[in-house]
C-alpha cells in the first residue's frame, strides 16, 4: 500500500518546491513586479517555456538594435516558478531572454518516452532560432543530465547541430547531480518532508536502476558520459556544497577535472554549508558575487550597477 502510494504521487507529481528559497525583500518584489510587466512569455511544449522581454535592447552608443543573450536554465526537480523567478531576476536585468527547461520524476525515469524527449525539443528550438548568437547555459541539479541527453543527440548528428554548439559562451551547473545521485536526489525532491516516503522511494529507485536498464539506466548512463566528453568548450562555472549529499564535491570535482584536460576553462566556488540547490538562498551576495565575475569574464553584463546592487 505504501508503496503504491510513493509511485502514484510520482506518476502525478509536477511542481513541489526543493528547496524553498527565503522569502523576497520589499526592493526584490518590487524589481519583480516591474519585470513582469514588461515579460511575455509562451510555452514552446509543456517542459519548454520561453520569456522575453518587451522591447529590443539597444546600444548606447547606437540606436540599432542588437539581439539579446539566451539563458538556457535548467530546472532542478519539481521546481516552482517563483521559486526560480529568483534566478532569472538576476539575468533578466542583464537584458537575457529565457528559456526555462524543466522535467518531471516520470519523464526521468523513463528516458525514451519523457526526458529524450524533450532533450530533443529542445535541440530544435536552438536550431531554429539564430537570432540567438549567445547561449548561456544555467542547470540546476538533473539539468546536467538533460544536457547530457541534448549532447548526445548532437552526438548523433554533428553536422546539423554543431552551429548550436557553436553559439553557446558559457555554462554554469549548480548542485550537479551524477547518475549515483538519483535515488537520493529525486525522493528528496518529490517528499521534501516526509522522511519515510523518502526511504521507500529511493529502495524504489535503486531497484529501477537495477531492473530496467534496457529502458533507462543505460540512458542516464550515457548521457553522464557525453557530459564528461563535453562537446562545449567555453568556460564553466561549478557551484557546490560541502554539506549536499546529492551533488557532491567529489563528483563535481571530477567533472571539473576531466574537463580541465580538455581545455576548458573552469570556476569553482565550493560552499561551507548549504543544501542540495539552496547555496543562492543561503549565500545570496557569495552567489551573486561568482555568478556576476564569471559573466563579467564572458562580456555579459552591460547592466553593472543592477548586479553589483545585489552584492
Amino acid at each position: 500500500m505504501m508503496v503504491g502510494r510513493v509511485l502514484s504521487t510520482l506518476a502525478r507529481a509536477r511542481f513541489i518546491s526543493y528547496p524553498k528559497p527565503q522569502l523576497l525583500n520589499k526592493k526584490q518584489n518590487l524589481t519583480l513586479s516591474l519585470l513582469m510587466c514588461k515579460l511575455s512569455s509562451y510555452h514552446v511544449t509543456k517542459n519548454i517555456e520561453h520569456v522575453s522581454q518587451g522591447k529590443q535592447v539597444t546600444t548606447c552608443n547606437t540606436e540599432e538594435s542588437r539581439p539579446r543573450p539566451l539563458l538556457v536554465l535548467f530546472s532542478w526537480l519539481l521546481a516552482k516558478r517563483k521559486h526560480l523567478m529568483k534566478y532569472m531576476d538576476l539575468y533578466l536585468e542583464q537584458n537575457f531572454d529565457i528559456l526555462i527547461v524543466s522535467v518531471t520524476p516520470w519523464q526521468m525515469l523513463w528516458p525514451v518516452k519523457g526526458s529524450r524527449l524533450v532533450a530533443a525539443d529542445l535541440l530544435e528550438f536552438l536550431t531554429q532560432q539564430q537570432n540567438y548568437q549567445q547561449i548561456l547555459l544555467h542547470g540546476f541539479s538533473v539539468g546536467g543530465y538533460m544536457w547530457g541527453e541534448v549532447l548526445d543527440l548532437v552526438q548523433s548528428n554533428r553536422q546539423k547541430y554543431c552551429n548550436v554548439i557553436d553559439r553557446i559562451v558559457g555554462q554554469v551547473w549548480d548542485s550537479l547531480v551524477y547518475v549515483t545521485g538519483i535515488p537520493l536526489g529525486v525522493p528528496r525532491a518529490v517528499f521534501p518532508k516526509n522522511e519515510i516516503l523518502q526511504s521507500i522511494l529511493q529502495k524504489y529507485l535503486e531497484y529501477h536502476l537495477k531492473t530496467f536498464h534496457k529502458q533507462s539506466t543505460q540512458y542516464y548512463i550515457q548521457s553522464s558520459h557525453m557530459f564528461h566528453r563535453n562537446l562545449v568548450r567555453t568556460p564553466a562555472l561549478f557551484l557546490i556544497s560541502k554539506t549536499d549529499p546529492v551533488g557532491t564535491v567529489i563528483h563535481n570535482m571530477r567533472v571539473r577535472d576531466q574537463w580541465d584536460t580538455l581545455g576548458v576553462k573552469t570556476y569553482v566556488k565550493i560552499f561551507e554549508n548549504s543544501p542540495h540547490v539552496g547555496h543562492y538562498p543561503m549565500y545570496p551576495k557569495e552567489y551573486i558575487l561568482e555568478l556576476y565575475s564569471f559573466l563579467n569574464k564572458l562580456s555579459l553584463v552591460p547592466n553593472e550597477e543592477k548586479m553589483k546592487a545585489h552584492i
